[in-house]
């Protein structure tokens, strides 16, 4: 579907002409005149000219403020069809109508009478529904919410076949007795346009599901109104599933479904069974059946496990067996006698009712209480089929989705890998509905949400997998040779290889019919691979999965079959087959385990290399047994044909161990959630449930140790509380302080209102804080006598905002914090942990971040604080590009932790000479703890008891005095009073303590003798802040959680950037089992992150915009409206930069000393802007660029990018304090292309500090900054705003944007933060200042001269020019040029990632699938 250019925008089509005449002027046109010709248009070129209306702003600022009651219909449709259109670009919509909630009520209103609309056209009533399916999904939304509630009430049951049966479910609750009485009283209390209101909102669901089923049973449609009828009901489908999947509207929808027998007609009917082009509405009615029959009751939300569910279907076929034996007792005999099991089986339940007739049938069916007659003008066949196939649907046993998932492999073959859900989900546009699952707000229950993550997550998984596999066979270029299939291409990511040979298959379990395992061994050949590529090979760590390819080029079969014979999709591709294996070893020529340094062994003289490695492999087992049988069957041996052997980088090639946890989890029994999370975590109940002003077990006070700096920072950061300071003290005293409420009792939950959820304002009823603080202190304990033994104290002085975090973050219960750019998230976790900490020492904490770039930078600021070394953990690999001296990986904590026992080993024995002590007490900590006992403690008490007694000098008791001599001298003040020496013995007495504490914690160490079981103590045991990935958390759940881990807090950075499911994992890292039920509860759950910038990245564009994949918690979470707190202000940006982003945050402010340090008031030498937009125009005739599908670049860009680089370079700015960021991967290695071309090596410039695309910039920053947006001809990917809100923040003190100004002002979305940047240099040309150098003398407001570049010629002339005349003037001078700067981090991790065979893999550009970054 081809997208608006800027051209279509601004050129001469009618649409842009009406907007350039009613609404694009000063004063735009209140009447609907030119609704009429924007009919017209849309008819003559749906879907472009709504994509063109939608970018024209048609919606905002015409249409909805000219829409009245006397609008027309066609006014109506054009408002739902853009708000659709706003929906699939996943643009906000729904904000725009909340300033008119009454016309917005009655535009919902026409909505819903216009959808059951016979006399409209069934395309329009698609779009309707669509509209709906929308308002359905956006329950968060209180203008949505009030219309759509209704719908769905109670009311609804009105339409039940009989009183009788509405009866039977009423008494079942006293809950539904009131609703159901609640909702008689009010229409009889309305007027007469009241009653008439609840009667279309009690009968519209049920007139639509009428009009559906006549649909599905038209047998007079023609081709054309069958097409259109498909798609309907497809769309129909949709509504009902969205319906079913979310608690509050499946509550009374799913009753009225089932007395329909929906599911059933909908089975039989003729549209249903029409050949491959039903197929979507068959999977369609699938995912309906999943939920209809999701083991849940529907007014509690309980899910039911299985004795409950196997209970509930007992009793529906005593209920037959009753039933059969009061009305046919003879015909029905063996039924009645029959046992349970045989009656769960449709053919047995089928096979009894053969002897009734059809009316003895239809009575049988009836006396169940189920539906057997409809309105007379409805189309449904009630025939013998019909009344078996409700009857059976109702009685027979169906398998739970846990059945379902168990029997689900999660590794993919050539069939799996191309499954309609999948293929689908590349074709998707929006036109229709896909039959996957879909995140929203709400989920049924625990095992609901990991169902539904589990496909999804599988779904995306494999499309991945698939994708990596068509590029690889495509790069080899396979072709037939002499019978069998030569490559002729390369790819650094296969390698050719014979069969596989298998090496060993272990007999299946008890109870399993699939192989333990099956070893099989691959030969490869690495003779003509370079160094660097052949170690890639051997560097595969064991689980690895490596995928094994049966590669047959497409244009075989066409000459052996004349091109007729049918092909897959797969084989299409040139896949003939595919196997999933995970690496156990990697051997060398002699198939012995290969060594890092092999290569050294096998060719010391560097005379030859190796030519071959070999694989051992363990081979997908149940595709294994398959392959097996099909063999035996005669039907050909799939590894006869396996020619081919396919690699994926560890970090994309993590799918395996993730979805085996989300299944583990999804089978799993009891999950470890803690109960005041549940409700909230599912979305019911009050949203405010689980913060800590709602839970019982609030602290009374907290001690916030070295939080605060001094008395003023106290009360500064408590505003609108009164602050009591202990009256035991009568001057202020210093920190640390302790807070307590003088009102400590938890605030209560407010009082349900009457009045219907859907009537209350959006968000959560804020909760009263109390008001007064008591605040008392102590004294610091005096650690010892050495520098090191003096604690290291905090030193940010903290904002309210984030004080407020901090509190709320030591408190039981969620805490949520939202941080904008640059306002010291990182430091307010780092505290919240820090005093965690120190107030419970028995806790231990979990770390989670989504990147190991983040994770790193929070753990080196926790390194910084007063935490002792030895409590710390680093689980995963990121722990390798940490920048601290100390190794915190388990390897590294357990040298660690042997290294430090032989220090305090040594310092036992100096100590044990100081007092005179034989032996060799030093020897082992076991010797030590011996020594302690006979020696030192005696020794203290002895000492102490004298003081007490009052007898003798303090000084001259002192025990220790020797082993104190190195201690900064002199120990005791000879001025100092008896009280301080006696401090100074306790100091001593703790550093002594200290030592045989640690060493009594890592004696455990001496006694284990494998590093496995020394590794697993210290994550079991001794850690207390253990630090991972979400990804990390995932791999590992089960192997983590069969340890035994146990911990109390988890907080979470990076929260918004984190998978839904990535999020939920890490709350249940721990076994209850193991642990006990009470041990494994979570005390306190931080999230810190930012909706407002980016979410996580998902490849494919319809599980990422359809099914919502790309959903994260803590959005989930804010708009749910759990509270959270807002941290207001920055301290990253000068104010003028950060305006670019601040519209974004209203509340946000900036910290004082950004208008104040020298290196934000002083300016940008040689640029007479702190900040600019550059309009580039075309370079050479060219603007944006495809080489490659996928692949965007901008060749003037990239040339003005570097040239502005240079310019700064010559001028003195540090290299590694400017970035380059790029929108697009393919801009990213264009730049890179430039810069080696002009910089590398060069030593007037070298390489600067970041060369990289903005996502993943995101969470970094740097003085200067030059953004290249990339596009010409659409905005593209920038129209989601919170990838622009992540551009725009990550400069401190200078940001030039690149890109083409006339795409950009066109966008409503973007036009609060290009607007300020476009108001500066009306002509787009970048401003120089000349003869000024690094750094500046002018201040940043100062008014000064400038030269305008006219473009990227002229820059890049003046640049040359410059560089020549600083060689000259070097040379001349005899003086020495700089030496190259260092390539800082655009040569490690950027490079490291880069595809060096093109094309991108990391983003998809929201609008036609670009990938992007």
């Amino acid at each position: 579907m081809s997208r608006p250019t800027t051209d279509d925008l601004t050129g001469d089509r009618a649409i842009a002409q009406l907007a350039r005449k009613h609404w694009l002027v000063k004063s735009p046109s209140k009447a609907s005149a030119a609704v009429p010709e924007l009919w017209e248009a849309v008819e003559a070129e749906q879907p472009f000219a709504l994509l063109l209306l939608e970018q024209l702003q048609a919606l905002e600022r015409y249409l909805w403020p000219a829409y009245s009651e006397e609008s027309s219909n066609q006014h109506v449709f054009l408002i739902a069809l853009l708000v659709n259109v706003k929906r699939q670009e996943n643009l906000p919509v729904w904000s725009l109508f909340a300033e008119r909630p009454d016309d917005f009520s009655r535009l919902f209103r026409r909505i819903l009478h216009l959808s059951i609309d016979q006399s409209l056209s069934t395309k329009l009533r698609t779009h309707l529904l669509v509209f709906l399916v929308g308002a359905f999904q956006s329950l968060d939304s209180g203008v949505v919410r009030k219309e759509c509630a209704p719908l769905v009430s109670i009311g609804i049951w009105h339409n039940l076949h009989n009183e009788k049966v509405r009866e039977e479910r009423l008494v079942k609750s006293l809950q539904l007795q009131k609703a159901w009485r609640a909702a008689g009283k009010k229409y009889d209390s309305a007027d007469a346009a009241g009653q008439a209101r609840l009667r279309f909102e009690r009968s519209w669901l049920y007139t639509l599901l009428l009009d559906f089923l006549d649909r599905l049973y038209d047998v007079d449609a023609t081709a054309d109104r069958k097409q259109d009828s498909r798609l309907y009901c497809e769309r129909f489908l949709e509504l009902l599933c969205d319906l079913q999947s979310q608690l509050p509207t499946r509550r009374y929808v799913n009753t009225l479904l089932q007395d329909m027998n929906l599911l059933s007609a909908i089975k039989l009917s003729l549209l249903f069974q029409d050949g491959d082009d039903s197929a979507l509405l068959r999977d369609m009615h699938q995912l309906l059946q999943h939920y209809a029959y999701f083991p849940l009751d529907d007014q509690s939300g309980k899910e039911l496990n299985r004795h409950e569910y196997d209970e509930a279907h007992n009793a529906s076929i005593a209920r037959l067996q009753n039933v059969a034996l009061k009305i046919h007792p003879e015909k029905l005999k063996i039924l009645v006698l029959a046992n349970y099991g045989s009656l769960s089986q449709r053919d047995e339940l089928l096979g009894h009712v053969k002897a009734l007739n059809d009316v003895e049938l239809v009575e049988l069916c009836d006396q169940l209480g189920l539906r057997t007659a409809y309105p007379e003008k409805s189309q449904v066949v009630l025939d013998r089929p019909f009344f078996e196939e409700v009857l059976a649907s109702t009685i027979e046993q169906k398998p739970l989705y846990s059945e379902m998932v168990q029997s689900t492999t999660v590794l993919p073959t050539e069939h799996s890998l191309y499954e309609q859900s999948i293929i689908r989900a590349d074709e998707y546009n929006g036109a229709h509905p896909l039959a996957i699952p879909k995140l929203n707000l709400q989920y049924l229950t625990l095992g609901d949400f990991l169902w539904r993550s589990f496909t999804l997550y599988r779904n995306e998984a494999f499309y991945e997998i698939r994708k990596h596999l068509e590029d690889t066979i495509k790069r080899l270029q396979p072709r037939i040779g002499g019978s069998i299939t030569r490559f002729d291409g390369f790819s650094r990511m296969a390698i050719p290889i014979g069969k596989p040979a298998i090496i060993q298959t272990q007999p299946p379990r008890v109870g399993e019919d699939v192989p333990t395992e099956v070893q099989v061994e691959v030969s490869l050949d690495v003779s003509r691979l370079q160094p660097g590529l052949r170690r890639e090979w051997e560097s595969m760590r064991p689980d690895d999965v490596v995928y094994l390819l049966a590669v047959q080029p497409v244009e075989t079969e066409k000459r052996l079959t004349n091109g007729h014979a049918f092909r897959s999709l797969a084989e299409k591709a040139g896949l003939k087959a595919l196997r999933c294996a995970e690496v156990i070893s990697v051997l060398d020529e002699k198939g012995r385990m290969l060594r890092r340094d092999q290569d050294t062994h096998d060719h010391g003289d560097g005379s030859g290399r190796a030519k071959q490695r070999h694989l051992l492999l363990r081979l997908d087992a149940a595709a294994y047994k398959q392959d097996k049988e099909r063999a035996d069957a005669g039907k050909g041996d799939t590894y006869d044909n396996i020619n081919l052997i396919v690699r994926r980088r560890a970090r994309e090639n993590n799918f395996k161990p993730v979805l085996e946890s989300i299944k583990q989890l999804t089978l799993a029994q009891d999950m470890p959630v803690p109960a005041w999370l549940r409700e909230v975590f599912l979305g019911y109940g009050d949203p405010s449930s689980a913060s800590c002003k709602r839970l019982p077990n609030r602290l009374k006070s907290v001690d916030y140790h070295d939080t605060f700096l001094d008395w003023q920072h106290l009360i500064e950061s408590l505003p609108g509380k009164t602050v009591e300071p202990d009256p035991a003290v009568d001057a202020i005293f210093p920190p640390p302080y302790v807070l307590g409420a003088v009102t400590s009792e938890p605030a209560p939950a407010p009082r349900p209102s009457k009045k219907r959820r859907r009537d209350q304002p959006d968000g959560p009823e804020s909760a009263p804080m109390p008001e007064t603080l008591r605040v008392t202190t102590y004294k610091p304990p005096n650690n010892g006598p050495y520098p090191t033994d003096a604690p290291k104290i905090n030193a940010v002085r903290f904002t309210p905002s984030q004080i407020e975090a901090i509190s709320s973050g030591m408190q039981p219960g969620l805490t949520v914090i939202v941080g904008p750019p640059g306002t010291g998230k990182t430091d307010v976790a780092t505290q919240i942990i820090s005093n965690i900490y120190h107030n419970f020492p028995q806790q231990r904490t979990l770390l989670v971040a989504h990147s190991n770039q983040a994770l790193n930078q929070l753990f080196q600021k926790i390194v910084a604080l007063d935490i002792d070394e030895r409590h710390l953990l680093r689980l995963g690999h990121g722990e390798e590009e940490m920048t601290t001296e100390t190794s915190f990986s388990k390897a590294g904590r357990v040298e660690s932790f042997v290294e430090r026992g032989g220090q305090y080993l040594a310092e036992v024995q100096r100590l044990a000479a100081s007092i005179g002590a034989p032996g060799a007490h030093g020897s082992s900590c076991e010797t030590a703890e011996y020594f302690d006992q006979v020696y030192v403690q005696p020794g203290w008490k002895r000492f102490w008891d004298g003081v007490e007694a009052g007898q003798g000098d303090v000084v001259a008791a002192f025990p220790f005095q020797a082993f104190f001599a190195d201690a900064p001298q002199p120990l005791f003040l000879p001025q100092a009073s008896r009280e301080e020496h006696i401090e100074v013995a306790r100091g001593c007495e703790r550093h002594v303590r200290k030592i045989f504490d640690e060493l009594a914690d890592i004696r455990p160490f001496e006694i284990l003798r494998h590093q496995r079981d020394k590794s697993n103590y210290l994550l079991v045991k001794e850690a207390r802040i253990i630090a991972m990935t979400s990804t990390h958390a995932a791999m590992r759940r089960q192997e983590i959680a069969n340890l035994g881990f146990r911990y109390d807090n988890v907080i979470m950075e990076e929260a918004a950037q984190v998978t839904e499911a990535e999020s939920f994992i890490p709350f249940v890292l721990q076994d209850p089992t193991r642990n006990g039920a009470e041990k494994a509860d979570l005390q306190r759950i931080v999230l810190v992150g930012d909706h407002l910038q980016n979410s996580p990245v998902v490849q494919n564009a319809a599980f990422r915009s359809y099914a919502n994949l790309e959903q994260s918690l803590f959005q989930r979470l804010i708009r749910l409206g759990v509270p959270h707190i807002l941290l207001d202000a920055q301290g990253r940006s000068r104010p003028s930069i950060a305006e670019l982003y601040k519209w974004r945050y209203p509340q946000l402010t900036n910290l004082p000393f950004t208008s104040s340090a020298p290196e934000f008031v002083r300016a940008n030498a040689g640029l007479r802007y702190e900040y600019q937009f550059i309009d580039v125009s075309d370079y050479k005739g060219k603007g944006e660029t495809e080489p490659t599908p996928h692949f965007v670049q901008n060749l003037g860009e990239a040339e003005y990018a570097v040239a502005l680089y240079q310019y700064m370079c010559l001028l003195g700015y540090p290299a590694e304090k400017i970035s380059i960021l790029c929108t697009y991967a393919g801009q990213r290695a264009l730049i890179r292309d430039v810069l080696t071309h002009r910089c590398k090596g060069n030593r007037l410039f070298g390489m600067p500090g970041w060369v990289g695309t903005v996502d993943k910039y995101q969470g970094e920053q740097n003085d200067h900054v030059i953004l290249s947006l990339v596009r010409t001809k659409t905005p593209g990917y920038l129209r989601d705003v919170r990838r622009l809100t992540v551009a725009l923040s990550r400069a401190r003190l200078g940001l030039y944007v690149l890109g083409r100004r006339e795409v950009f002002e066109s966008s409503l979305e973007l036009r609060e933060a290009f607007g300020v940047l476009f108001e500066r240099a009306q002509g787009g040309k970048l401003g120089l200042v000349t003869g000024e150098m690094w750094p500046a003398g002018r201040g940043v407001g100062d008014e000064v001269e400038g030269t305008e570049m006219e473009g990227v010629e002229h820059l890049g002339q003046y640049v040359h020019q410059m560089a020549e005349a600083k060689v000259k003037a070097s040379r001349e001078g005899g003086g020495v040029l700089p030496p190259a700067a260092a390539p800082g981090m655009f040569g490690a991790e950027e490079e490291e990632e880069e595809d060096v065979e093109g094309g991108d893999e990391e983003g998809v550009d929201e609008e036609a699938g670009d990938v992007v970054v």
